[in-house]
């Protein structure tokens, strides 16, 4: 299953562990994908959409 959004695009990006005694190791940053039934263009599709897409009414759930 893709982590990007199909809707804002939403994909995982790089960042940094920083610990306290400031060791520095690398970690991913990834979005919290659903796959969702919505309705597109007119035709019901499964999709991957974002929570905070489908939080904001991007999309018509089915």
């Amino acid at each position: 299953m893709s982590k990007v959004c199909v809707i804002c695009q939403k994909a995982p990006s790089a960042g940094r562990n920083v610990s306290h005694s400031h060791r520095v190791t690398n970690r991913v940053f990834r979005p919290n994908i659903q796959k969702v039934t919505a309705n597109i263009d007119g035709r019901v599709k499964k999709v991957n959409v974002c929570t905070k897409c489908l939080k904001a009414g991007k999309v018509e759930r089915v």
